[in-house]
């Protein structure tokens, strides 16, 4: 054998085995890694979207369900199918049909956990099975979604690395799909909106404290005696209902607690926002909660002016019960003390104690009286 031909097998031999190492060992059937590289890993997926009618979403024995309600919004089937946002969902299922197959990496499952792509109900697992189904509930396409890849330098196209279930190859892909378990990154959070400067009144309690602007201002009309308010407080309450938005959400029905505070917002044009604030845990197994978690209902009326509008918020409001920041008692139904003005502070010269006089030079003090002379003391005598 001529010593260039050797040259080039011992060259063959390391880049084989340098190839293994990286890599691993091939382990799967030849017709499971005949996929081109830098081709869509599902490239029919998008004339197929029509047909889902669910998204799975698996990670450590936890499974989140989306699902397309009857009227073609899609909701978290644990939540009562309680709206999600669409823009995210859209922004998956978009990047599902635009991800790319560039590099082909391990094959060896026990490298899987590196990539995080190991089996998704591991105790450990970093990856999650996403799972999207059609009306006749078959899968219509399934992966594993591993680790991101991060660029030490430069703004490159995104990566994950990706693996089909059942398959020992894994790729690094391009492309982005957030996958996330969490029913609450998924929730849509909008509540309501209305704008400070429509609100016209508002009545806490059945009258027991009443709003209103005076000279264009928002102010407290009932009780007329009251102490001096904070300014910023009285604004807060008329901002109430300006971008508000949920922690959680429960239907009506699994929340019976009652209420303890209501308030109508009234705007300029008639449309008035009945909200009823009351006190309960999170979830109905949240142990560590004391019940104090502030929670709200609202309903919508008004004139034929608004009825459109009234109409709109009672669809999205009805049967629902939403958490919201606990912030936000104060201004939905404050009381006189909420938003009365604090004590002045005083200033720290008005605090620190008087200074004592002091006694002139060479003025003896009561300690410092000179001894009587023997004898002269008139007890003594």
């Amino acid at each position: 054998m001529k010593p260039s031909t050797v040259g080039l097998l011992a060259v063959c031999g390391v880049v084989a085995l340098g190839g293994g190492w990286y890599f691993g060992t091939r382990t799967e059937p030849a017709e499971q890694t005949s996929i081109a590289t830098g081709g869509l890993m599902f490239p029919d997926l998008a004339t197929k979207l029509a047909s889902v009618t669910k998204v799975e979403i698996a990670h450590k024995g936890k499974t989140l369900t989306i699902e397309k309600r009857p009227d073609g919004k899609w909701g978290i089937a644990s939540m009562h199918d309680y709206p999600v946002q669409e823009t995210k969902l859209r922004g998956l299922l978009t990047g599902l049909t635009e991800l790319r197959l560039t590099e082909p990496r391990t094959s060896e499952p026990s490298e899987f956990s590196r990539l995080g792509v190991e089996d998704p109900s591991g105790k450990t697992a970093a990856s999650n099975l996403l799972t999207l189904v059609d009306g006749a509930g078959k899968p219509v396409i399934s992966v594993i979604l591993g680790h991101r890849r991060v660029r030490s330098q430069g703004s490159g196209a995104e990566e994950v690395y990706v693996r089909r279930p059942g398959e020992n190859q894994a790729w690094l892909a391009q492309g982005s799909v957030e996958a996330d378990v969490d029913p609450g990154l998924w929730l849509y959070r909008d509540i309501a909106n209305i704008a400070s400067d429509r609100i016209a009144s508002v009545n806490v309690n059945d009258n027991a404290l009443v709003f209103g602007k005076v000279d264009g201002k928002f102010a407290l009309l009932q009780p007329a005696d009251h102490p001096k308010l904070e300014d910023y407080k009285v604004e807060d309450v008329s901002r109430a209902l300006e971008g508000l938005t949920l922690v959680s959400v429960e239907a009506d029905a699994d929340m019976t607690v009652p209420e303890t505070g209501h308030a109508v917002f009234t705007t300029g044009d008639g449309l008035a926002i009945t909200v009823h604030v009351f006190h309960a845990p999170t979830t109905k197994t949240d142990k560590g909660s004391s019940g104090d978690n502030v929670w709200a209902r609202f309903t919508a009326s008004g004139p034929d002016a608004v009825k459109k509008e009234a109409d709109s918020l009672n669809q999205r409001w009805k049967g629902w019960s939403y958490e919201i920041g606990s912030w936000k008692e104060k201004a939905l139904v404050p009381t006189v003390d909420e938003v009365k003005a604090g004590e002045p502070k005083k200033s720290a010269a008005s605090a620190a104690p008087a200074p004592q006089a002091e006694a002139p030079p060479n003025t003896p003090t009561a300690a410092a009286k000179p001894p009587t002379a023997a004898g002269s003391d008139p007890v003594a005598k």
